[in-house]
């Protein structure tokens, strides 16, 4: 089921399983900003990651000496049991909390929400998650949305490039065949602020990037005047992706990373892990902006 929030510069669909955004429409020119999800290529949009943010060694991890199994992202991502909890004409809220299903692999009482807000050209992408048990709670979070690249159908992949707030000398952090992040890098920056886009650079999977100065990446092409800008100021880590042959990028901003390549899967001292103690409250916002 897709539920709809407009104002009078965009309208937003989001698919109730997994409370996924699946379309950014300019109700001024027309324009779709968000990828197709074609089945042949990539068939999410924008997936939502909790309680881990890319994947486990062995899809495992421990918990008080117990193995629990986890796939990569998570279980938000395509749930039916993720569920419509507030609209307004402007805004789209979501929720899912603690069941028995949730308990047999991730043995933490939960409540996740995820609220998408329309503000003139903005989306806030607004996460809360509250911890109503009596003892710690732990996880990561973060966003996978993928827009078009290109929009228009006289562009191509390669016309278009990322423009950071601050020029970078970050490398990227890579990642083992089975999904772990290895203890090496790769230079993208040289005190630069512009990725080119090209199906190549995602040959041997995302961009990892930890130690950002920027926090807004903008999506722009050197043929048309039309922008979309991701701003985490909430988030620490960022990733870049798409498949090599996929006509989309993905902008994610992170509140956590996939396991250490020598990780000892311990949950409690996983790399970005959040500690939320018992009746606290986490949110975290990312902010997507259309420019016209």
């Amino acid at each position: 089921m897709k539920h709809y929030a407009r104002n009078s510069e965009l309208e937003i669909a989001v698919r109730q399983p997994g409370a996924e955004l699946l379309s950014i429409k300019s109700l001024k020119s027309g324009i779709e900003y968000m990828w197709s999800g074609d089945p042949a290529v990539w068939n999410s949009t924008a997936p939502n990651l909790f309680p881990i943010v890319g994947g486990l060694k062995d899809n495992t991890f421990l918990w008080k000496g117990e193995k629990y199994k986890l796939q990569k992202h998570g279980f938000i991502r395509e749930n039916p049991a993720v569920s419509l909890t507030g609209i307004t004409a402007d805004s789209l809220t979501f929720g899912m909390s603690t069941s028995k299903e949730t308990l047999k692999i991730y043995p933490f009482e939960f409540e996740f929400s995820i609220r998408y807000e329309l503000d003139g050209a903005r989306i806030r992408v607004i996460h809360t998650v509250t911890n109503p048990g009596d003892s710690a709670m732990y996880f990561s979070i973060g966003g996978h949305p993928g827009f078009k690249c290109p929009i228009h159908p006289d562009e191509k992949y390669e016309d278009y490039y990322l423009e950071f707030e601050h020029n970078e000398n970050s490398a990227t952090w890579l990642l083992h065949e089975n999904g772990t992040v290895l203890n090496q890098t790769a230079p993208i920056f040289h005190n630069s602020k512009i990725i080119p886009l090209t199906h190549e650079l995602f040959s041997k999977d995302a961009l990892i990037f930890k130690d950002l100065k920027s926090r807004k990446v903008t999506l722009k092409s050197k043929k048309s005047k039309q922008t979309l800008s991701v701003s985490f100021d909430d988030f620490p880590y960022l990733g870049i992706w798409a498949k090599p042959n996929g006509d989309y990028v993905c902008i994610e901003p992170w509140c956590g990373i996939a396991d250490k390549f020598d990780t000892d899967q311990r949950f409690e001292t996983k790399e970005g892990i959040i500690a939320l103690s018992a009746g606290e409250v986490f949110e975290a916002t990312y902010i997507i902006e259309v420019h016209e």
